[in-house]
Parts: structure tokens; sequence; C-alpha cells
């Protein structure tokens, strides 16, 4: 097992205006911003791989043995200081993705206006203080920033399904639900992206940070977006989670209706439906680690740039198990996921259909995104608004629609259309008039579940 030695300084405040976007900067770097705060961390210290059913076990049983060695100097003791592990998780527990931590070299962290400095290192010898954490975080930000104009090469693909055929999946889906298999199926499909030069990850991530600031931009290996939907936040002992299910676009609304959004979206049997089903799975599972839990008597409306949500959030103050601790953010995501709102319910009827229909492995999408620390704190999302960069010029995205009774096949289809709008918008592209013929190419890079 690596030694670890770190060291966290103060840096004062940072420009409320920019934030940690300054930092954004390298295209292989880990992020978790929200409103311009958070954490954007660089190189590697550390890092762990797994997959199958036991990934969750074996990240936790790696954390704990990798803190139990660990010299940490943390003067700071806040949420998100000292060493961090950032993470990415397969979807399903079948998928050949390997979930990960990965510990980086330096953290810039930001919170409440106060900035720190991380510096992590498995050298013996290295120098700890200030100074060298300073500098080591110099050395990442030699180089200026690199932009990326758009190419006329640029253009979208279809994934493993044509329009038609993921339509024919949600009519089946829908059959599903009517014959009573299941009350709802969250069915997901991909496009891909082919660029005609390289992309600049860390371009994107900036505008999605900007667009979308009351959403977590998240960069993890790859795997970047911008999520509006919390699995579980853990801080000092609380447990909060942001529920969405039931979604609206905004591009086809009416400009003269203040009250469209609610009226539809609150008005729509079929959409509370959806997010009843949705807080009942997440509450259901959270449950048994609590002391008491409350949230929202009605789900709010909640406005992004694309759509709008019905949204529920949740707190719950967690209880000690048997031997005295308070359950950690991991034991926390192993419980919760997949929950109603990115797979369905019951979940493991629903986990075998997806499988069926979607004729694709989901990787990272939809599986838990985020980071914690060695005190036990953490923020972890579900990795939806996002994408897979599987080559300096290949981008695949992916976007999802819960389907209950009354789902429309052409009404799905166009809701997830307003779901890739945040990533085609940020990597400057539009939804194409007319989707070609699936690209052997893209489609082969998708095994299936």
């Amino acid at each position: 097992m690596t030694t670890l030695r770190s060291v966290t300084v103060p840096v004062g405040e940072l420009s409320a205006a920019i934030g940690l976007l300054e930092y954004l900067v390298l295209d292989e770097q880990l992020c978790w911003i929200r409103r311009q705060e958070g954490l954007v961390g660089f190189g590697e210290a550390a890092r762990f791989t797994s997959s199958g059913p036991e990934r969750f076990a074996r990240a936790q049983e790696w954390w704990r043995s990798l803190l139990a060695d660990a010299d940490v100097e943390d003067p700071l003791s806040a949420p998100g200081t000292g060493i961090v592990a950032f993470g990415s998780f397969a979807f399903s527990k079948r998928s050949p993705f390997e979930s990960r931590l990965v510990v980086p070299e330096i953290i810039v962290g930001l919170r409440d206006g106060a900035g720190w400095v991380t510096y992590t290192t498995t050298d013996p010898d290295a120098e700890l203080n200030e100074e060298t954490a300073k500098a080591a975080l110099a050395r990442y930000l030699e180089d200026l920033p690199v932009y990326r104009e758009s190419d006329p090469a640029d253009r979208v693909l279809p994934g493993m399904l044509s329009e038609s055929e993921w339509k024919n999946a949600v009519a089946r889906s829908v059959a599903h639900v009517a014959a009573g298999d299941l009350s709802k199926i969250v069915l997901a499909r991909d496009i891909a992206v082919e660029l005609g030069n390289p992309l600049v990850a860390s371009q994107v991530l900036r505008e999605l940070a900007v667009r979308y600031r009351d959403c977590w931009t998240y960069s993890v290996d790859g795997l970047i977006g911008s999520t509006p939907e919390m699995l579980i936040k853990v801080e000092n002992g609380t447990a909060e989670a942001r529920v969405l299910a039931g979604t609206l676009d905004r591009a086809t609304a009416p400009a003269d209706d203040p009250h469209y959004a609610k009226r539809v979206l609150a008005g729509s049997a079929k959409q509370q439906h959806e997010h009843q089903i949705a807080i009942d799975s997440l509450t259901r599972s959270l449950e048994p680690f609590t002391s008491s839990m409350t949230s929202h008597t009605e789900p709010f409306v909640l406005e992004l740039p694309n759509v709008w949500h019905l949204a529920s959030d949740v707190t719950a103050e967690l209880a000690p198990d048997e031997s005295g601790l308070i359950p950690t953010p991991l034991t926390l995501v192993e419980a919760l996921h997949p929950t109603a709102a990115v797979c369905g319910f019951p979940t493991s009827v629903a986990g075998e259909l997806i499988s069926e229909l979607e004729h694709m492995d989901r990787g990272p999408y939809s599986g838990p995104v985020g980071w914690m620390d060695a005190a036990g704190n953490g923020e972890w999302g579900i990795a939806l608004r996002g994408a897979v960069i599987e080559s300096p010029t290949k981008v695949r995205l992916y976007a999802g629609c819960g389907i209950v009774a009354g789902s429309n096949p052409a009404a799905e289809l166009e809701e997830t259309w307003s779901k890739f709008r945040p990533m085609l918008e940020a990597l400057g592209l539009d939804r194409p008039r007319a989707v070609p013929v699936r690209n052997p190419d893209f489609a082969s890079s998708s095994s299936g579940s």
C-alpha cells in the first residue's frame, strides 16, 4: 500500500467572480465545481480501480487502508481539506468499466470565499510546507489555457441505436409498464461527436461551469459534465440529496406564460407519478442509516438553462452503526445506487430490461461521480448531462428519460435532445437537422450490457 504524506495550506480569498474557473487549464485534471467553488485537482498521488458488484466495497477498503497509513497535516479541518479522493463508478455491476478513486497530487479548494491548496506525495523525503505546496501548484499552471475553435468537420453521429430504434425501445418499455412488470424504467441512449480537431476539455468544463452555475460540474478521467442531481452529500454527520424526475424543455416554452413550467410539470399526473417513484426509492434506501429525515411535501420546479425539472431536496441526520461510526459517503452511495431516477422501479426488474433494450454499456454514465475526504465528508452526484472522451477527437454523449404509463416515444426522444444540449453547446455544436445512419466506428466502441 502506498504511504501518502499531505499538507494543506490556506491561500486566502480567491476572485469571487472567477473562483476556481481560472484553475481549469488542463485537459487531464479533476474537478467538482458549483457556483465557482469546490475542488480542482492536478496530477496523481494514488489510484484505485475495480469493477463488478463489489466495486464500492473494495474502494471503501482501499480508502480506509490508505488513510490508516497516511501522514496528514491539515490545520483547516474543513470539508474538502486534507487528503481527498475523486471518484467515478460504473452504473452497472456488469459493466467492464473500471470504477476508480484518484487522489490528486495538488488540490485547489474554495469554500465561502476562502481558498486552500493541498499537496500530497508518496515521496518520503519531500518537504511539505506552504512554499513547496504553492510551488508544486505553480508547475501545473505554467502553460496558458488552450482554446479550440469550431471546425467545419465537427459532426454529430448516432450511437448504438438510431432514433427510430430507440423509440421502438421506448414503446416496448411502455408495454412492460402496462403489463405490470414494473412502474418505471429509465431508458438511455447515446450519440457520438466526431471533431475535426482535438477537444479542449478544460474549455468545455469552463463553458459548463459558467452556463450551469447551479449544477455540479465534474471531471474524472475523461468523464466530464454538469449534473443537476446530487445523489448524496455528507457534511459533519448530515446527509443531503437532490432528486429530479420530471422534465420540460425550455426551448419549446411560450415566452408570454411565466407559470408555464409550474402548470405543466406540477399539474401533470405523469410527471408527479414519476417524481414520487424517485423520492420513495431514495428515502426507502436512505432510511436505515438515519435518525431523522425531512423532505419537501411538494416538489419544486428547478429552472436550468435548458430544461425545467420537478425537484425535491432530502435532508437526513445520520445515525451511528453498531460500532458507533457514522456511515461513510461510499457506504451511502452503495446503498442508494441505482436510484429509480436513473434506473426505474423495481430497480432489479428495470436493470434487466435496461440491459435488454439499450444495446449499450452505460459505463460511468448515470453512475456516482464526486469526491470524499478523510473526515467522512463528501459530495457524490449522478453522472448526467455529460460525456465520455474516447479519444482526442471522439466524444460520446448520453441522455435518458423516465418511462412510465402514458410515455410517448416521440416526446421522450425530444427530451433526450434537450438533455444533450448542455454538452453539445459546450462543444460548440447544434443538434443536427437529420441524424445519419449509425457509424460503425462509433457503434463498435460500446459493448452490449
